[in-house]
């Protein structure tokens, strides 16, 4: 598995990694049809986002004590560490503060219960909840491992054309680097 740590067009890092998007699996029979209809509303509104929490869920659940990490190389490696370390402690914050906020969310999501029909609020935020929750995990455990940092041409090119803010580069660059690396929907993670 190949995981990514690059600017996306707003020049704000991404870290993803090359697996298809996955939501967890939750056993529920009663409230099956809104749970599912919960997460599909998940993916639908915020695929960039998700991409990264299952990126960091995967890179603390894998196996190997060595990550290797895709980057651009316009960086050496010790500021790309460095960088990167910075990355997911701001992240890790971020995420126990929404958390948080979700939490304090729950009870008012409750009270949607009374009104007739099912209480997607809730479901939803259920969903938000794990999501954040499992990447928080995998965080922690990734801190923890070793990076390995490899540079990729394709990458840089990336960055090139988003340092310049040449739109007109973007699609070209972003195929390549979907079909070099097999990933799907590329757009939707660095571009619109």
């Amino acid at each position: 598995m190949n995981f990514f740590f690059v600017h996306d067009f707003r020049r704000r890092h991404r870290f993803f990694s090359s697996d298809p998007l996955e939501l967890p699996q939750v056993k529920m029979s009663k409230t099956r049809a809104v749970w599912d209809m919960a997460k599909t509303k998940v993916i639908r509104l915020l695929p960039r986002m998700l991409r990264q929490e299952q990126a960091f869920e995967r890179g603390g659940r894998d196996a190997a004590e060595t990550i290797r990490i895709l980057h651009s190389g316009r960086m050496d490696e010790k500021k790309m560490r460095k960088h990167f370390h910075v990355f997911l402690r701001q992240q890790r914050s971020r995420h126990v503060a929404v958390l948080a906020g979700e939490a304090l969310l729950v009870p008012i999501s409750v009270l949607a219960a009374v009104l007739p029909g099912p209480n997607v609020f809730f479901y939803f935020l259920a969903v938000l909840m794990i999501i954040q929750w499992e990447a928080l995990r995998g965080m922690a455990r990734l801190v923890r491992k070793e990076h390995e940092f490899e540079s990729t041409p394709l990458l840089s090119e990336w960055e090139a054309a988003v340092a310049s803010g040449d739109e007109t580069l973007y699609p070209g660059i972003l195929a390549r680097i979907e079909q070099a690396f097999g990933l799907k929907d590329i757009r939707r993670i660095l571009w619109k």
